[in-house]
């Protein structure tokens, strides 16, 4: 690409909020530096001795930020059999023996909800040793809270000896392969330890080139081991990312960062180390997210509290001190309440993860401490169940988007690959919450749908706040970053079915073309 270039559309939009758009861009280098006229932005270009770049039948819009990912699970997950769609045990059985006649010595699937089984339960390592035999094979449920392993990988993985707590049992007190929480995390380092550096990078590649042929231009990746840091830290430095990558550290890699005294933002190339990612509970489908009350379809639990109020003040504010933002995954509205008094003296930029269950008293104390809430409209679509989960009476405190937006800035994204990194699919569950397909909360919080304008708000400059880079993207305007996305279809003029069906035709990071990409 020329070091200048004009940018002429049938629309520009610099920003959704306030509603602007313009004809044409004019570029330098990587930076925006004209919005307004096509006659303008072409001689300007021109005096540059640059060239015209025309969408004459096209939409730009800035590029979308996925403020919350898990780019080496999806990565491994682009990689594996994909069990979103299953609908039964026998059927999740049939998936996992295809994949076990591969070559590779593992079997790895993500995505199975109980909740979709038509046997009403859980798989088990028995269904799964049936069909793999000593294959190991690892199972992890749609959440990523909860993962299924059979007897294979149990005797690899030595699970029984690193997570007790976190093993689910039968009624006769056989372990059932069921792990959650910290029983995932210690299933899935032990198999991260078996991939090689190479395979790694592969992954990491594979899921950004993934988000960007969405429009999205940059990711926040949410706790991130040292190892993935230097992993992408390597194919930034080779230039071999298509689009900026924002990195929240796991607490372990914190920890280790941190003894070195080193301070953020930390920046190699697209990637910048910025925070360290904590979680307060758990998930509201493993039941493992922490409520104030008894989840309504099972009395006898609460949830998990996996961090107190004390323990997040004292990582946050050492995390403060050196710089890193902190993000806290809170879903349950007890696991909030320990949050906001864990953040309430920590200084700089607070984010928090999730926002599933909350009440109308946390609204007015998130606006207080200057929360950034980053949210997953799609979890409306998936959690269709969440009803039954917490009941009619707490169903109006489910995802309540519109309200959370009145009182705080929030930022859009996935937590892919929970949901589809797909920000059009997400867009539309933000401004439809699932009512034409009859989705139960629906019923009980239609007044939280956002406008399709709000929605890429929040998934532009709102997202950018969130990862704290809103001085240089989330919009087209002059001395913002050329990160641009050219669309066949106008989202703000089309119907809101045909939301998730918007086509993405080229993509720009920094005034660079990364899709399609240019083979070298």
């Amino acid at each position: 690409m020329s070091k200048a270039f004009a940018v002429l559309a049938k629309k520009v939009y610099t920003s959704f909020k306030p509603l602007s758009y313009v004809q044409a861009l004019s570029v330098f280098g990587s930076k925006v530096i004209y919005a307004g006229s096509r006659d303008r932005a072409v001689k300007i270009v021109s005096e540059l001795g640059g060239e015209i770049l025309d969408f004459s039948n096209s939409i730009v819009i800035p590029g979308l930020v996925d403020a919350h990912t898990h780019l080496d699970s999806l990565g491994l997950a682009l990689n594996s059999v994909d069990l979103r769609n299953v609908t039964s045990i026998e059927e999740l059985k049939t998936l996992v023996k295809t994949s076990s006649e591969g070559g590779s010595a593992w079997v790895f699937g993500r995505g199975w909800d109980q909740e979709k089984f038509k046997e009403g339960r859980f798989p088990t390592r028995w269904d799964i040793d049936e069909v793999v035999g000593d294959r190991p094979t690892i199972l992890v449920r749609v959440c990523g809270h909860m993962a299924l392993l059979n007897t294979a990988a149990l005797r690899e993985l030595a699970i029984e000896e690193l997570a007790p707590e976190r093993i689910i049992k039968n009624e006769k007190g056989e372990f059932t392969g069921l792990v959650v929480e910290e029983g995932v995390e210690v299933a899935m380092k032990r198999f991260w330890s078996r991939v090689d550096d190479k395979t790694l990078r592969k992954y990491l590649l594979n899921s950004v080139e993934h988000a960007v042929q969405y429009g999205i231009t940059a990711l926040g990746f949410a706790g991130a081991s040292a190892r993935v840091t230097n992993a992408l830290a390597e194919l930034s430095l080779s230039d071999a990312l298509p689009a900026k990558v924002d990195v929240y550290l796991s607490l372990e890699a914190f920890k280790k960062v941190s003894e070195l005294g080193l301070r953020a933002p930390l920046t190699l190339g697209k990637v910048r180390i910025v925070g360290v990612k904590l979680f307060a509970d758990g998930s509201l489908g493993a039941r493992t997210a922490y409520l104030t009350e008894p989840y309504e379809d099972l009395p006898s639990v609460r949830g998990t509290r996996l961090l107190s109020s004390e323990e997040i003040a004292k990582i946050g504010s050492q995390a403060s001190e050196l710089g890193f933002q902190v993000a806290i995954h809170a879903i349950g509205d007890a696991a909030l309440d320990e949050v906001l008094k864990g953040v309430r003296d920590i200084k700089g930029r607070k984010r928090v993860e999730h926002l599933s269950v909350v009440r109308d008293d946390h609204l007015s104390k998130l606006k207080e401490l200057g929360v950034v809430g980053v949210i997953q409209p799609h979890f409306v679509l998936s959690d269709w169940w969440a009803v039954k989960r917490v009941g009619p009476r707490r169903a109006k405190w489910v995802y309540r988007f519109k309200d959370l937006s009145r009182f705080i800035q929030i930022a859009l994204s996935t937590d892919s690959p929970v949901e589809p990194i797909d920000p059009w699919e997400n867009i539309y569950a933000a401004v439809t919450r699932g009512e034409s397909e009859g989705v139960e909360l629906a019923k009980y919080t239609s007044d939280q749908k956002l406008t399709v304008a709000e929605a890429l708000h929040y998934y532009t400059y709102g997202s950018a706040v969130a990862i704290g880079r809103e001085d240089n993207i989330g919009k087209l305007e002059p001395g913002y970053s050329a990160d641009f996305a050219v669309l066949a279809q106008d989202p703000l003029e089309i119907g809101v079915d045909e939301i998730r069906r918007v086509k993405v035709l080229e993509v720009y990071v920094d005034g660079e073309r990364v899709y399609p990409r240019e083979v070298r």
